[in-house]
């Protein structure tokens, strides 16, 4: 029985709000909004995949390619940064697109291994620790970059190429660049 005082109080938008919630069939009420669980986050350092390279006979003008694009150490890994930026890398094998932006990934990673910390997902084989990474940032497409700050924000989500050239990382970097100038 809702006596007064003791049952849910709601404005009259709220009841609006509520009532549309049971019509449609959808949660509308107060408090359930849909939220995020916490990405797991690492601790200090740079961590991630490490000692990134391409995989060997791709092609970067058809999809012929059965490889997946990237190979390294700890590509399991699904951990964000909590002390700098993460770039997180989505694609599969068989995609052109995939393979250019991936060589543009490993490049980068390389430069930038101590100062950004960089995950790799096979969307046909991830990780346990990187299906909330898939949830959360993959749309659909490859390839996909996230790139998020030191806070976890994402300052980057999109899938595509970030250049139109075979070998150009200027898109990337300026994406790094302004991951580090979040914080």
């Amino acid at each position: 029985m809702n006596t007064p005082g003791s049952g849910l109080r709601l404005s009259i938008p709220a009841w609006t709000a509520a009532i549309a919630a049971v019509v449609l069939g959808v949660a509308a009420l107060p408090g359930a909004e849909k939220t995020e669980a916490p990405l797991a986050a690492a601790g200090p350092g740079p961590g991630g995949a490490r000692n990134l390279t391409l995989a060997p006979n791709l092609s970067f003008t058809d999809d012929s390619s059965s490889n997946f694009p990237i190979r390294g150490e700890n590509l399991e890994e699904g951990k964000i940064a909590s002390d700098r930026p993460t770039a997180i890398f989505f694609g599969t094998s068989h995609c052109w697109n995939t393979n250019r932006e991936a060589e543009r990934f490993v490049a980068l990673a390389a430069r930038e291994k101590d100062a950004v910390r960089f995950l790799v997902v096979d969307l046909d084989h991830p990780s346990r620790d990187q299906k909330p990474l898939v949830a959360r940032f993959y749309r659909g497409y490859i390839p996909t970059l996230a790139v998020l700050d030191a806070s976890g924000k994402p300052v980057y989500n999109r899938s595509g190429e970030t250049a139109g050239k075979r070998g150009d990382t200027s898109g990337f970097e300026e994406i790094l660049r302004k991951s580090r100038a979040q914080n």
